[in-house]
């Protein structure tokens, strides 16, 4: 059979060479005319996914490093049809045709993505629904109101090294921490919360030499969180995964904490640094959320839609040969979850600047038998933290020209390089108890408001353990707050 000329795994094509005038000749191309989804000829992949929009339609051939081909799904319903058709897609590399020839080398930069793991979002049948299953009843034991209290309590933390210069980085400073250290209290190992294993899991998305490497240090972490939870099992979610009824072994129980870990904690830092930036350069959107407009979680939504934590998501495998999109998909071709292209699909978003409040339809957290089982927690960090932040220097402003924002992009994500912010130096805030998921027993009462001054305590930070002593002092007596206050309180777990 004559391969198609856009076949990604077909080896009988002599000449795959655009014709003088396509469009795809010239610049920004790789062989067989294909674009490249990175170097320098993909710095701005947006533009690269609309030019492969207007070349090819809703699904088209692209290149992935090493020139790898792979089909990049970029419209809205194709993009729900991939992730909801077991039966023809499937999220096992094994079946991947250049991992089986060995057009991926072990030293791929993205093999990190690439390599099929124990984990249920590489699984399909009996053995996804064991999986899945064990993931998804560890995280119903997590307690939402204790969550969110440690949210706040940890935004206050991180607030407070920085609130009395006056100036920040809200990437480096904020975003990049809160998520770490909430996911970290999850898991059960806050002693493992620090700047190493932050970069650590910044690296290892970002496809550079030093991947392969960081995602080691993220798993040698794990894996001894495993060993002692194993020994001596407490009440977290690492030790409800080790002693659920589906009887995942040591390898199976690593590999899920890495990806609980490393998907909150990536995608919740970028909505993070998103949702923050929309504030501080969109008057409009701050003037809705200053006016009772828009919620918070609003504007969460809003930012999923519109800057999603991931561009796509590697990768779905054909089990059959198949159509997608007016595209011949061959068996064992590799096919991207396109969910920034996705997003902005002009069939579903004809109009850009429309609001999309309200509207949950959009593909950040994927859908069909792999979506994201823990989005909730994301949206519990981004909401609270946000409105916590806010809360606290309700006067922040840009410290630049939105123009001088940096971003440094892969074919994963986009990520916000800095986010640097001025307001008013205030005093640090008293945190009345150590941030912990689980109830720290105290004596006095949970004062605690945010917004509220309070004399200066000295905190270590998020990491400090449950038990670590608690200063004796007696609070200063608080007036009972009001019903909007007490509501409010009420909602974010206080």
């Amino acid at each position: 059979m004559t391969p198609d000329p856009h076949s990604l795994t077909g080896t009988a094509d002599t000449d795959l060479s655009p014709p003088p005038g396509c469009p795809a000749h010239g610049m920004g191309t790789g062989p067989g005319g294909l674009r490249r989804l990175y170097g320098p000829e993909a710095e701005d992949l947006g533009a690269v996914y609309e030019k492969l929009r207007a070349e090819h339609g809703a699904v088209a051939p692209a290149l992935l490093h090493d020139d790898v081909p792979i089909w990049v799904v970029l419209g809205h319903g194709e993009n729900m049809h991939m992730v909801r058709s077991p039966s023809q897609y499937c999220k096992d590399s094994r079946l991947w045709t250049p991992m089986r020839d060995g057009t991926v080398k072990p030293d791929h930069p993205l093999m990190p993505h690439f390599a099929r793991q124990p984990i249920c979002s590489h699984t399909e049948g009996d053995e996804h629904l064991r999986l899945r299953g064990a993931v998804t009843g560890a995280m119903s034991t997590i307690d939402n109101r204790g969550i969110r209290r440690y949210i706040n309590r940890a935004t206050q933390h991180l607030v407070n090294k920085f609130c009395t210069e006056g100036s920040a980085d809200l990437v480096s400073q904020f975003a990049e921490h809160l998520p770490m250290a909430v996911m970290c209290e999850i898991l059960g190992m806050p002693e493992e919360y620090g700047d190493r294993i932050v970069q650590a899991a910044r690296d290892m998305l970002k496809g550079t030499e030093t991947a392969i490497a960081s995602n080691q240090y993220v798993m040698d972490a794990l894996m001894r969180l495993t060993a002692r939870r194993r020994a001596e099992p407490e009440d977290d979610f690492t030790s409800h995964l080790i002693n659920h009824p589906a009887g995942l072994d040591d390898e199976e129980i690593g590999q899920h904490l890495r990806v609980v870990l490393i998907v909150a904690y990536e995608s919740t830092a970028n909505l993070l640094a998103n949702v923050l930036r929309q504030v501080l350069t969109n008057p409009g959107f701050r003037a809705r959320l200053n006016g009772g407009q828009m919620t918070v979680p609003e504007a969460v939504e809003q930012s999923l839609w519109d800057e999603p934590p991931f561009s796509t998501v590697f990768a779905y495998i054909a089990k059959q040969e198949t159509e997608l999109g007016g595209q011949r998909i061959r068996k064992g071709d590799g096919l991207l979850l396109g969910i920034a292209p996705g997003n902005v699909d002009p069939r579903v978003r004809p109009d850009l600047e429309a609001n999309m409040q309200g509207n949950r339809s959009h593909l950040a957290f994927s859908g069909g038998p792999h979506e994201c089982p823990g989005q909730d927690i994301g949206r519990a960090i981004a909401d609270v933290g946000v409105d916590a932040l806010l809360t606290r220097v309700p006067d922040i402003q840009l410290a630049c020209d939105e123009d001088e924002l940096r971003w440094r992009s892969s074919v994963a994500n986009r990520h916000l390089v800095e986010l640097p912010v001025k307001f008013a130096p205030r005093s640090p805030q008293e945190v009345m108890e150590n941030p912990g998921v689980r109830p720290v027993p105290s004596q006095r009462p949970d004062n605690w408001q945010v917004g509220t001054e309070q004399p200066q305590h000295t905190a270590s930070g998020p990491g400090v353990p449950a038990g670590e002593p608690e200063s004796t002092s007696a609070p200063e007596p608080a007036r009972r707050p009001g019903v909007f206050r007490r509501l409010l309180r009420w909602w974010r777990g206080d």
